[in-house]
């Protein structure tokens, strides 16, 4: 199960659409990890001059590696950051989120980014099985 959904808000659900504070919240407390790494690639991208940011450093353990990779996989999740960032969000690996800002998806930097040549380039043998 990717998410801890408390009852009051898996009513609200079922009842309608809740809003994305009250997602991303969610998400924040189910997956601390994953949330914590995006939190802090989008805030070095808008505090920062570079054209992205990005994490680099690998999980500390198996539960963060998969709070990172169930956050990567869902479109639910992965929009819900990206729209309460207002970032665009890029993976590779099991580890290495990127920052883009909106405006850079389709130009040069974000298409080599996410680029089957720089996935290639992007692999090692220690994560291999990560």
């Amino acid at each position: 199960m990717s998410l801890d959904v408390p009852s009051a808000l898996l009513e609200r659900a079922e009842r309608g659409e809740v809003s994305d504070d009250e997602f991303v919240e969610c998400v924040r407390s189910s997956l601390p990890y994953a949330y914590e790494v995006v939190s802090r690639v989008a805030a070095d991208l808008h505090s920062g001059t570079e054209e992205y940011a990005d994490n680099v450093i690998p999980p500390p353990d198996e539960v963060a590696r998969g709070q990172l990779l169930r956050a990567m996989a869902s479109d639910a999740i992965r929009g819900g950051l990206e729209r309460h960032f207002g970032i665009k969000l890029a993976f590779q690996n099991c580890h290495r989120v990127a920052a883009f800002p909106l405006e850079a998806v389709g130009g040069d930097t974000y298409s080599t980014f996410i680029s089957t040549r720089a996935q290639l380039l992007n692999q090692s043998p220690e994560l291999r099985n990560c």
